[in-house]
């Protein structure tokens, strides 16, 4: 069995783990090679990655692309708190999911109610933003100058010292 349920999540086995960072390192690995890699015959690993995306564990495959060399350079962070209850909150998130500039929103905890990642043009192009989301609330933005963590890889024995923390 690859995994099994546990209070903390899905629990996996060495093999597992194995191919857990395989793909995160490369996603776009063969079966036979990640076979290979980890002692396992092409269906056979086959198999464990179909029940490790079954599980929730493996989300999704994508590509990192960046967006300065398409000539999107400007990269902000903005944070936005908005007044109101729960039919303001969804009706600000359905406008921010139509706004093709935003990657990523993040409910947060806090004075602030969204933490929402976008990339555009120009600053005229952020103007034209912010004032798309001041209709829902205050705003303060942030723009990102590097990012020296960009996507980090995890193994079992990093994901075992996080528990130090669970109880």
């Amino acid at each position: 069995m690859t995994h099994k349920t546990s209070p903390h999540g899905v629990e996996l086995d060495t093999i597992a783990w194995k191919i857990l960072e395989n793909l995160q390192n490369n996603a776009r690995i063969s079966f036979a090679e990640l076979g290979r890699k980890v002692g396992l015959s092409t269906p056979a690993v086959a198999e464990r990655v179909h029940r490790l995306e079954e599980a929730g564990v493996v989300t999704g495959y994508h590509a990192t692309v960046d967006m300065a060399k398409l000539g999107v350079p400007i990269h902000v962070l903005i944070r936005l708190t908005i007044p109101g209850g729960e039919l303001q909150i969804s009706r600000t998130v359905a406008a921010i999911k139509e706004l093709p500039e935003i990657s990523r929103c993040h409910r947060i905890t806090g004075d602030e109610s969204f933490v929402i990642e976008a990339h555009l043009v120009s600053v005229h192009h952020l103007e034209a933003l912010i004032d798309k989301l001041s209709a829902f609330g205050a705003t303060a933005t942030s723009t990102v100058l590097s990012s020296p963590v960009e996507r980090r890889e995890y193994s079992a024995k990093q994901i075992e010292a996080f528990f130090k923390y669970s109880s």
